[in-house]
């Protein structure tokens, strides 16, 4: 079988698959309130999603993760949980959710035979839930987690962005929080994509090794060499079976490990989340043509655009415009 590998030896096995860059929420890091949707026509459909996705598994990715925006906004979503969970050679199919319909999902997004699903929750406190999301009900969300864990999933792990002087404070009760729903929970260090003028990202800046030395005054934690496919580090919870984990793009680069590439939402094969290398995925299903033995050598011909690393700089302006919703999270 031939696979993907970069300039620097780097061999790609993780696809994260955005299928919307539409949102029923207005995270403070992740978009402005105000925001303009792409128009339908732009958005790569179900189909073309998932012959996208056959074509980079028959190339080696053995796990795919759906993202956008919100998936969950993505009409007939369980009929591509469906066609990718066939795929030969896929060990792992997952989503991440901002949780507020989960509830309704869960279920059919199971029996579809969605495997791993991440849930975003950045506060327990309802007020400061809604201030971080602009419009959120934290009960909405909890309520997705419940139903999912009736719904068979395991391992569900939740997303915290931290910030700081905003939800800081909260990180202990979080880990109390995920070990009591016998979830695992993995702390995000912000990234600095879009322009927002809600906070500035070098105030509220919280490093993942501050927050490590805070669970650690509470906590018995134990270094892991567990790995979830990703760029996270994990840390057991003595005495349970929670991993927590770090995702520190700023304070602990990632880039030497670095075995994914992105789909956005209008097709763009994205090389790097922190750099613009990209290939035109849907000019070349729309207008080229290809059949799937061109795209697979368009897509083998890109690994050579794949930088090393990213360059983020908190006290500069974005050097990367486009909000998280576009790039997939």
């Amino acid at each position: 079988m031939t696979t993907l590998v970069d300039p620097f030896l780097r061999r790609i096995r993780y696809l994260r698959l955005s299928v919307t860059d539409r949102c029923d929420l207005r995270c403070v890091y992740c978009m402005a309130e105000d925001m303009t949707f792409l128009p339908r026509s732009e958005v790569l459909t179900l189909e073309e999603l998932a012959r996208v996705a056959r074509v980079f598994v028959s190339l080696g990715v053995d796990k795919i993760r759906l993202t956008g925006g919100e998936p969950l906004v993505r009409q007939n979503l369980p009929w591509l949980v469906r066609e990718l969970s066939a795929l030969p050679g896929l060990r792992e199919l997952a989503l991440t959710s901002n949780g507020t319909r989960l509830a309704a999902a869960a279920g059919e997004l199971r029996a579809a035979g969605l495997n791993r699903l991440n849930v975003s929750l950045d506060s327990l406190d309802p007020q400061r839930f809604r201030a971080i999301t602009r419009v959120g009900d934290l009960d909405q969300v909890l309520a997705g987690l419940r139903a999912a864990r009736e719904a068979g999933f395991s391992r569900i792990k939740l997303n915290s962005v931290i910030l700081r002087g905003r939800n800081d404070d909260e990180v202990e009760a979080l880990v109390e929080f995920a070990a009591r729903e016998h979830c695992d929970i993995t702390f995000i260090e912000e990234m600095p994509l879009g322009s927002i003028d809600e906070h500035d990202r070098a105030q509220t800046f919280m490093p993942s090794a501050e927050i490590l030395e805070r669970l650690s005054a509470r906590f018995t934690l134990l270094p892991s060499t567990e790995s979830s496919g990703g760029p996270a580090r994990y840390y057991r919870l003595a005495g349970g079976d929670t991993r927590i984990g770090f995702i520190s793009p700023h304070s602990h680069n990632f880039c030497a490990s670095c075995n994914r590439v992105r789909i956005t939402v209008e097709g763009r094969l994205l090389l790097c989340l922190g750099n613009e290398h990209s290939l035109d995925l849907r000019h070349l299903m729309r207008i080229e043509g290809c059949d799937d033995e061109g795209l697979r050598e368009a897509i083998i011909r890109a690994m050579a655009l794949k930088p090393e690393r990213h360059h983020f700089d908190l006290h500069e302006a974005p050097q990367i415009v486009r909000f998280m919703n576009m790039t997939g999270g």
